[in-house]
């Protein structure tokens, strides 16, 4: 049985709540739409309901506290089929016995979904680190971005906090939505399925009159310090995986 959700970790909720009113235990939580090779399994909608998705978040707390939760949370973000499904069934587990052990690296689940969330971390640091912004005639700094997880969530309040008197959007091209901040909020954006970007560069802007003048500036500096004697692909593409190049404005042309 496929449980279809609308993909936010409140909806992710809700089909652990549908899983015990109904008693499908073995239910897989998937966002959208069937897989092509399972045209032919039972499925079933699931509509998300604060009710709902409340009670399993309280219930969850009384056992594994908000830190527990955050685990689970991080888990999520993988933004994957697999560790979804591993996260369903690690809290069916949780209310089925009413306890868990979120240290215990001995259950296969709980391994992976520490290995997991490891993962997620490691993306989110990059992400600040990586995250380049071009400045439009309107005095707003946009960056596109395409991590590997669900990230965005986890470190808007880093850039809120660095770039308070700035407006800024950030947007994952992949999972098709954003954050922009106006210098008060933060508020979550996004474009209509028909709207989607296939090219990073049809996602234009107005640039200001100066940002190519600075991103010249950047290239030259970048390239001034580096010592070609010394250069170490390999290391540098550990540190700086070639996924993140284009969206990096001093690997422009690299």
């Amino acid at each position: 049985m496929h449980y279809i959700f609308d993909g936010s970790f409140s909806g992710f909720l809700c089909c652990v709540f549908e899983a015990f009113e109904r008693k499908e235990f073995n239910a897989i939580p998937i966002k959208d739409k069937i897989p092509e090779t399972d045209l032919f399994s039972k499925h079933r909608m699931i509509i998300t309901d604060d009710t709902k998705w409340n009670r399993i978040f309280v219930g969850m707390e009384k056992i594994i506290g908000k830190k527990g939760i955050q685990t689970f949370y991080h888990n999520f973000l993988a933004d994957t089929p697999q560790a979804w499904q591993n996260g369903f069934r690690l809290i069916v587990k949780l209310f089925k016995t009413g306890s868990i052990d979120m240290g215990n690296y001995g259950n296969t689940e709980m391994l992976m979904m520490h290995q997991t969330i490891k993962k997620v971390s490691r993306e989110r640091h990059r992400m600040k680190a990586f995250v380049r912004f071009v400045k439009s005639s309107e005095n707003l700094y946009t960056a596109l971005i395409e991590p590997d997880f669900n990230v965005l969530p986890l470190v808007t309040n880093f850039f809120k906090n660095r770039f308070a008197d700035q407006h800024w959007l950030i947007y994952d091209l992949r999972r098709n939505y954003g954050y922009h901040y106006d210098g008060h909020a933060v508020q979550e954006v996004s474009r209509s399925n028909d709207e989607r970007i296939s090219d990073p560069y049809s996602f234009e802007v107005e640039l200001d009159p100066r940002e190519l003048e600075f991103q010249h500036l950047w290239i030259t500096y970048f390239k001034s310090t580096n010592i070609e004697s010394r250069k170490n692909i390999k290391l540098h593409l550990k540190h700086v995986p070639r996924r993140y190049w284009n969206y990096l404005v001093e690997k422009k042309g690299t």
